[in-house]
């Protein structure tokens, strides 16, 4: 059997043929096609401002510039979190909070956000980022009550849920649109709803943010209009530019959004029946009534019960070359990390890591190889 990832990449000959159309314009960077994705991706989102940049990462860092996070401001994030926003907060000498995670859908809720913060006795608040593990948004309008209630900042962390919903007065909206957040940013790495191959987007409601954010991706350069050679710099940005080529396979795979979430959510929905048959030792997360992106599919498993251990069902199903993954090994638990922590405030993120496991989802995951990935966890789960 060939190998299986957790996830992968689908492009097609339509994907093929607006990159090579790309590739011959005379501009390849800075180009039509980055505007025509940015300005697809507002319609979309149905957002005011779309900025797309080279990475999530770079997002996240231009997100967190945007709102002038300096030395010693105080960042709140979710335990369980890609390292990413993390090091960008590290390296602008903020005072990062991790906050609990719910034990199954491994997300910060709105009750581990204020025991963090009344734990920490925090008055002054300047950003709680928050994060839709897996592509499944929960509680945003809640967190978008608690940003109000401290006079803060709300950055959605949204890089695993492009294309998907939140229920708001009985309408829902996409996560991007910014209706209850200053700024989301999203991956469009390979293995997300949507690629460019690398690539992130910002989005916003805030003219001021979207000015900042366009000059900062550029080595904070502005451009004098009427001539071409003079420039000035005001603030010190980054190269974190999105090529044309890179924004023309966005535009590509923006035409196929309905697709992949659809045959996502009929791989979720297969794991779900499946797995739920004769396992008592496996849970699957329950969620609120939103429309996910199916970015990942989690697996809470009761190691203790069938006296065995993650490390192993991991081991046992990469030699049967199925390659799970953790998402993610809590950020306090790295060396980088350099805080002390009482694991007594972390009793969600503790159980999440021990007991979770994110199974293969990706667009040409075909039924077959599904089934033997679900055939071969269930004879371990069973033997």
């Amino acid at each position: 059997m060939k190998i299986i990832p957790y996830g992968r990449q689908y492009t097609d000959s339509n994907d093929i043929r607006i990159v090579s159309k790309a590739i011959k314009e005379d501009l390849i960077t800075t180009g039509r096609y980055v505007k025509k994705f940015e300005n697809k991706i507002s319609n979309f989102l149905k957002v005011k401002y779309v900025a797309s940049c080279n990475s999530g990462t770079s997002a996240l860092h231009l997100a967190l510039m945007a709102i002038d996070l300096k030395k010693d401001d105080v960042i709140i994030m979710p335990a369980v979190n890609f390292i990413a926003v993390y090091n960008m907060a590290r390296l602008m000498s903020a005072k990062i909070f991790l906050a609990d995670v719910d034990p199954l859908t491994g997300q910060m809720t709105p009750k581990t956000l204020l025991k963090c913060i009344k734990n920490n006795k925090l008055k002054k608040i300047k950003v709680i980022v928050t994060m839709y593990l897996g592509g499944y948004p929960q509680n945003v309008i809640e967190f978008y009550n608690i940003k109000k209630k401290f006079n803060c900042f709300l950055i959605e962390d949204a890089c695993h849920a492009f294309g998907a919903k939140y229920l708001f007065s009985k309408k829902f909206l996409f996560i991007g649109s910014c209706k209850h957040s200053d700024i989301s940013t999203f991956s469009l790495h390979p293995v997300k709803t949507i690629t460019s191959g690398e690539g992130g987007l910002v989005t916003t409601n805030n003219k001021v943010f979207y000015n900042k954010i366009v000059c900062l991706r550029s080595h904070g350069i502005n451009k004098d209009k009427n001539y071409h050679w003079k420039y000035n710099l005001n603030r010190i940005g980054f190269n974190y530019r999105l090529s044309d080529i890179n924004c023309a396979l966005g535009l590509g795979q923006l035409k196929k959004i309905n697709k992949f979430l659809n045959y996502r959510k009929k791989i979720f929905k297969i794991y779900k029946a499946e797995l739920k048959k004769n396992i008592s030792a496996a849970i699957i997360p329950s969620y609120l009534i939103n429309k996910p992106s199916f970015h990942l599919f989690l697996i809470s498993i009761n190691f203790k019960k069938i006296k065995s251990t993650k490390n192993k069902l991991l081991k046992f199903l990469r030699k049967n070359n199925i390659f799970c993954q953790y998402h993610y090994i809590p950020i306090y638990k790295f060396k980088l990390f350099n805080k002390k922590i009482n694991l007594k405030y972390y009793k969600g993120t503790e159980f999440y890591y021990k007991n979770t496991v994110s199974l293969p989802i990706f667009y040409n995951l075909n039924i077959s190889l599904q089934k033997k990935i679900i055939k071969r966890i269930k004879f371990f789960l069973n033997k």
